[in-house]
């Protein structure tokens, strides 16, 4: 496990290393990019609803050009960054907000608290399930249908966007370590609930490829057990981390890869490509602490208004258990490194969509 002692030499030098990322300047490398997942991804999309799974406030987006938005951390997501990466020059709408002169680049889903299970993260409230993620992707293909009167077109067009889906901690965090509210940790192993998991999970990634996706991207579960929020939780019994949930994370990431080999080898006109967060996230361990930037509220989120530490730019974690900007730079790069269509030829898709 990665020791998180702080080096200064080493974080300094990533600091550098990481601003080094150059941003696409013109069109976009791909005509469209959709985003689903949990708060790791959310971007405002919790704004409005009757949960306790909300950033709309500070000290969240505290470095965020447009301030507090919904965003789980101090700035940029991973999503955001990506999105730049690619080209973007604007941020990915949430569905929330989407109109439909903006759907045909892409629309934001991600609901912080949500999972893979439908009951997830119901003692928080309102939250947005991958399953009511994907009703929500149906609605957007058929307006672009819609608008562009072209079915064929519009595959096409679809499939030669990017998709990524960070999502599955939640299912654990929400979930199976909660025994006194959840009954999964009592019907199932450890063994067996990654296998349901990740058996429910193919089959909704095998529903965005009938939606048209063909470029999909898949965060594994980073290390939820070296959380501040699960460390305070459950202890470490003089570990880094808390070891019996990181297992459970290796667990479902060692049963997802299969999984994604078996769409790949089924849907060959498809790319299902696999983001490992694990092997990221102990990288940064080496020169990041995990000492939160703000103070926690009980359930490891900021506490309204707090004043933030200024060593953020050195920490890997923001709240109990969201990454801080810096963070997300660095796990941004590299999975754009992986999906990224380097042969692609940029797309001026300025006339698809005539309102």
């Amino acid at each position: 496990m990665a020791n998180f002692k702080p080096n200064l030499f080493r974080s300094v030098y990533i600091f550098f290393e990481l601003m080094e990322i150059v941003v696409v300047v013109g069109k976009p490398q791909v005509p469209c990019y959709f985003i689903f997942g949990d708060s790791l991804f959310d971007s405002g999309n919790n704004n409005e609803l009757v949960t306790t799974a909300r950033s709309n406030y500070l000290p969240y987006g505290t470095d965020f050009p447009q301030g507090v938005t919904g965003r789980f951390t101090n700035g940029r997501t991973i999503a955001d960054i990506i999105g730049e990466l690619l080209g973007f020059d604007e941020y990915i709408p949430t569905y929330a907000t989407v109109t439909d002169q903006h759907i045909s680049r892409g629309v934001n889903y991600a609901s912080g608290g949500s999972g893979i299970r439908e009951e997830t993260g119901s003692h928080l409230g309102g939250r947005i399930s991958l399953d009511r993620q994907l009703l929500n992707h149906y609605s957007i293909v058929s307006r672009l249908f819609h608008l562009q009167r072209n079915i064929t077109f519009t595959r096409d067009y679809l499939s030669k966007c990017i998709y990524i889906v960070n999502i599955g901690s939640n299912d654990y965090i929400n979930n199976y370590f909660k025994p006194d509210i959840y009954a999964t940790s009592h019907m199932y192993t450890t063994n067996r609930y990654a296998q349901r998991l990740v058996q429910q999970y193919s089959r909704q990634l095998k529903c965005l490829y009938n939606l048209g996706g063909r470029k999909i991207a898949i965060f594994g579960l980073g290390l939820i057990g070296c959380t501040p929020a699960e460390i305070s939780t459950f202890g470490t019994e003089g570990r880094p981390c808390v070891k019996f949930i990181n297992d459970a994370v290796k667990l479902f990431n060692n049963k997802l890869k299969p999984i994604l080999d078996d769409l790949n080898a089924y849907n060959p006109d498809a790319k299902f490509t696999f983001i490992n967060v694990t092997s990221i996230s102990l990288q940064q361990g080496t020169v990041l602490t995990n000492v939160p930037s703000c103070i926690l509220r009980s359930d490891g989120q900021c506490v309204q208004t707090t004043l933030i530490s200024l060593v953020r730019s050195m920490s890997m974690f923001y709240d109990g258990y969201h990454p801080t900007e810096v963070s997300n730079i660095h796990t941004a790069r590299l999975s754009y490194i992986a999906i990224s269509p380097m042969d692609a030829s940029p797309y001026d898709i300025s006339h698809l969509v005539q309102l």
